[in-house]
């Protein structure tokens, strides 16, 4: 069979899949280990048969639902490739945001520590080390396969100025205080019917869900995080787009100052934080 045709077949049978033409056109460059533009340079070559069992039964987990990101093993994040598995959440670009604010609050020219409290592929933790050098910067979770990951994604980009360490939150996590703490923590409530659609079907339900209406994992970052703020220090949460007025509110019980939520790319809010109150002498 010819690649044209190849691709042809398997887009039409990626029935479900809203990318169907791109996803067929990802995963035979992934048997051929070519970049897309050789599909258009030379569509009429054969694939050869070995190569043609393994696009096959990648079109057939495709057709289950399994998420293109775990079938190719990594995903794009803030223009760096990242190692992806079942073990952790896929990046999306919602969490870029997290990133832009960050770096708001990250100073260029001198040091500073920073943790990324449930780390999962490192995403955060590693994007900062990497924008921010002179930044000291602590990843955890309480995953050690989702720590693996994390740490062959630090060397793979060269990162020295990021550790992890395995903890439920700061439960692990050595004493010392922190300028900035960050986290996308799980926040789907426990029963909402969005987990059993798309790709949150095949994600780790650990990472994506928590009890209280989805707020529970939340509530301990922020009350945990604030004694382990320098001053005038700053916790940065991502949540769901219809959490904002209880992520505030509870930022708010917790004693953080200027509180804001910031919207994403469809103008939903997706981010909360605030300050730890200034100390003047």
């Amino acid at each position: 069979m010819q690649l044209n045709a190849a691709l042809q077949a398997a887009t039409e049978l990626l029935t479900e899949s809203a990318s169907a033409a791109l996803d067929a056109e990802v995963l035979l460059c992934l048997v051929l280990q070519k970049q897309r533009s050789y599909l258009r340079t030379w569509p009429e070559q054969d694939l050869p048969a070995n190569l043609a069992l393994q696009f096959w039964a990648l079109i057939e987990q495709r057709q289950q639902g399994t998420p293109i990101a775990y079938l190719t093993g990594y995903r794009e994040f803030w223009s760096r490739d990242f190692l992806v598995t079942p073990d952790v959440l896929i990046p999306r670009a919602d969490t870029e945001l997290l990133i832009e604010l960050c770096l708001a609050l990250i100073p260029t020219d001198k040091p500073c520590k920073i943790i990324d409290l449930g780390t999962g592929s490192g995403i955060i933790a590693i994007t900062l080390a990497a924008e921010r050098p002179l930044a000291e910067l602590t990843g955890t979770d309480l995953s050690l396969a989702a720590l693996a990951i994390a740490k062959a994604n630090a060397a793979h980009h060269q990162i020295t100025n990021v550790q992890f360490y395995q903890s439920d939150w700061f439960t692990s996590v050595p004493d010392g205080s922190y300028q900035l703490i960050v986290s996308n923590p799980p926040y789907i409530a426990e029963h909402d019917e969005h987990l059993q659609l798309g790709d949150l079907r095949f994600e780790p339900r650990s990472a994506l869900s928590a009890a209280e209406s989805g707020l529970a994992d939340i509530r301990m970052i922020t009350k945990q995080a604030y004694p382990r703020l320098e001053s005038g220090g700053y916790l940065l949460i991502e949540h769901g787009y219809d959490q904002q007025q209880q992520v505030q509110r509870i930022f708010n019980d917790c004693h953080y100052q200027q509180i804001q939520t910031i919207t994403d790319l469809a103008g939903l809010p997706r981010v909360s934080y605030g300050q730890r109150h200034t100390t003047t002498n």
